[in-house]
């Protein structure tokens, strides 16, 4: 009798070993998203490339690594706040979509490690120390295809050769745009081209100014870089062609789903590389050890289809050198 009630206690404690083990198991890490739009906006083109990157880094959102979302919904007002909310909760990792979001998580947390994705130059924007040695909690991947505005303008000339004025839209939000605006004019006054340059910061400033530009029949369209702008490329391209306008865009996810043209890098690969970097800090290496990454991979792609749709013949010099041509 007794060795039978011992060797069912025996049982007992044998059957409580995995629930045990499975207690002692440490908690999931947990990073924190900082959007300055929207998840709508970001899904594609940002949310998806950075979960890809993430998970080349050896964790998957729900298995191993979970994600705190926050957008500001284009009100970058409440970034402060949506960044003070995710140190309270002790996110292991913030990554953060757009210049502003980098810069309000820089000012919530001196010790989270921050992966900023940020159009610009970091150093100049105050968010690191150097590119090569960053310094504090913060590293990430930097976009200075800004400074490629005067080498699109170039290009869309040449499409449309006769035209004596173009519009472009700007986003007065982006840190970058004065200096852009700059260069653009510096660029149009060698061109002999007069510029008409649109402020755009809600879906219907980006009306209003396609409204503007058909109005006054110029020639052609420079979309600028700028967050806002980047999270609208099908709305952008959409806009585009109910005008029948010619537009050449920043990204080259403009150009895939129905843009004229792109010429610059690519808003997916910036944000795997950034997927990767987090997941590195996730696995114990430290945003100071680890240099900003700069986008250098540039494109030239043009949709020949979407030519021949608004009636328009690309120069062959252009088809010839252009990086991707989409039939």
């Amino acid at each position: 009798m007794i060795r039978r009630r011992q060797f069912i206690a025996g049982i007992g404690s044998a059957a409580a070993w995995p629930v045990v083990a499975r207690a002692q198991q440490p908690p999931m890490p947990v990073i924190g998203f900082l959007g300055t739009q929207s998840t709508e906006l970001d899904y594609k083109n940002v949310t998806i490339p950075f979960l890809q990157g993430l998970k080349e880094a050896g964790f998957v959102e729900g298995q191993n690594v979970a994600i705190e979302y926050r957008y500001a919904e284009n009100q970058l007002d409440r970034l402060p706040a949506l960044a003070a909310d995710l140190v309270r909760r002790r996110v292991a990792v913030i990554a953060t979509s757009g210049t502003p979001a980098a810069l309000a998580a820089k000012v919530a947390t001196m010790t989270i490690p921050i992966v900023f994705s940020a159009g610009g130059d970091p150093v100049a924007l105050g968010l690191v120390a150097s590119l090569n040695r960053p310094g504090a909690n913060l590293t990430g991947i930097a976009n200075l295809a800004a400074e490629l505005a005067p080498k699109r303008l170039q290009l869309l000339r040449q499409v449309i050769p006769n035209s004596a004025e173009f519009g472009v839209l700007a986003d007065p939000t982006f840190p970058a745009t004065p200096s852009i605006i700059a260069d653009l004019q510096s660029a149009a006054r060698t061109l002999g081209l007069e510029l008409i340059i649109e402020n755009t910061r809600t879906y219907s400033d980006l009306e209003t100014a396609f409204a503007t530009f058909s109005r006054q029949r110029i020639g052609a369209v420079l979309v600028s870089n700028g967050n806002f702008l980047s999270r609208h490329t099908e709305q952008l391209v959409a806009l585009a062609g109910s005008h029948v306008l010619p537009a050449i865009y920043p990204y080259r996810e403009f150009a895939v789903v129905g843009g004229l043209m792109s010429y610059g890098s690519s808003i997916g690969y910036y944000y795997h590389q950034a997927g990767i970097y987090a997941g590195r800090i996730l696995k114990g290496e430290k945003p100071a050890d680890l240099p900003v990454q700069q986008i250098t991979k540039i494109e030239l792609v043009i949709n020949l289809r979407t030519a021949k749709a608004i009636g328009l013949t690309i120069p062959e010099i252009l088809l010839a050198t252009a990086d991707e041509v989409i039939q």
